[in-house]
């Protein structure tokens, strides 16, 4: 397997950076509500880029950091829909403008992206020098598996992080929005306007949901430039899913079992990767086990495309029952 060139990976960032760049500066000068139209042309196009990158990948690195990117790129955007329930609880939240919520989601976004970022190179430092982490990150996905598929993991409202609570504390925040303007001026008094904590809501709230989505990547791929690249393709065109999808969230019935035999899947695999570079004194005396099967990571590709889309056509076949049921009961 060839090591992804360092041309390639410069390329790369340069694009990512430049979508954002015009998502935030030159599509996001006009504030509106994205028509239909609008949101299947971006979440396409950032799809369809995102298959051909991990074209690219294959032909200048192999196939199987392609097959890795392919399942980390999947497994997050899967995870990153079931952000957008929240994200919808905290522009009600906040009252947010109809017309200004896709650039807040925009902003939001990019700064969960750095945010992931540090994240990603804390968890790849800790992966580089202590093996045993993938246990207690095996451990954590199985349990947020159980949570899912319990419904333990449901909130029905947004509660405010310690973040964004320190912030209220110390700054002065107005409770009217101006614009697209962190500050206005009330009386003569400067104020921030509750857009920088809408921003800093979508943000953080993003990586707390991170914690779920980065563990299961490393599950799939140790490389960092994998794991950034997957978490931003995902990310990107996730705001028009949000408008795409809106109204259909709560139609998703079944996404999140999907999500749980994917997270449960990928715990299962930590595991056993785990206990194969096993180092831990109390285990084995310390040494790996090597009988344990290691699972490939087409076989991973093949599971997250199977839970994810059987997930969706069950949740679209019940969502047509359940209407079919309504039309009867309304006659």
């Amino acid at each position: 397997m060839a090591e992804t060139p360092l041309a390639f990976m410069i390329c790369t960032f340069v694009v990512l950076a430049a979508f954002f760049v015009v998502d935030l500066f030159v599509l996001g000068r006009r504030p509106h509500v994205p028509s239909t139209k609008e949101c299947v042309q971006h979440i396409v196009f950032f799809v369809v880029m995102a298959l051909i990158f991990g074209g690219l990948l294959w032909w200048v690195a192999g196939p199987r950091p392609a097959v890795e990117f392919y399942s980390g790129w999947l497994t997050e955007y899967s995870l990153s829909v079931d952000n957008l329930f929240v994200f919808v609880i905290i522009m009600s939240n906040f009252a947010v403008p109809k017309k200004y919520q896709k650039f807040v989601l925009s902003v939001g976004i990019t700064i969960a992206l750095l945010l992931r970022g540090l994240f990603i190179l804390a968890g790849s430092a800790l992966i580089e020098r202590f093996t045993w982490v993938f246990f207690l990150f095996g451990a954590f996905l199985l349990f947020t598996a159980f949570k899912l598929i319990s419904g333990g993991d449901e909130e029905e409202e947004y509660h405010e992080n310690g973040i964004i609570r320190v912030l209220r504390k110390v700054m002065k925040v107005s409770d009217q929005y101006d614009g697209k303007h962190l500050r206005t001026t009330i009386n003569g008094v400067k104020y921030f306007t509750p857009m920088l904590i809408v921003f800093l809501a979508i943000g953080t709230t993003d990586v707390m949901f991170a914690f779920d989505s980065i563990p299961a990547i490393f599950g799939l791929t140790k490389d960092p430039f994998i794991v950034f690249t997957a978490n931003i393709f995902a990310l990107l065109g996730l705001q028009q899913l949000y408008f795409l999808l809106g109204a259909l969230l709560d139609k998703l019935v079944y996404l999140p079992i999907g999500l749980s035999v994917v997270l449960a899947f990928i715990g299962v695999k930590l595991i056993l990767e785990a206990l194969h570079g096993n180092s831990l004194p109390f285990i084995n005396g310390g040494r790996p086990i090597l009988a344990v099967p290691e699972i490939p990571t087409w076989l991973s590709l093949v599971v997250i495309v199977f839970s994810i889309g059987a997930a969706s056509i069950a949740s679209v076949f019940k969502m047509k029952q359940l209407e079919r049921a309504d039309e009867q009961t309304a006659k």
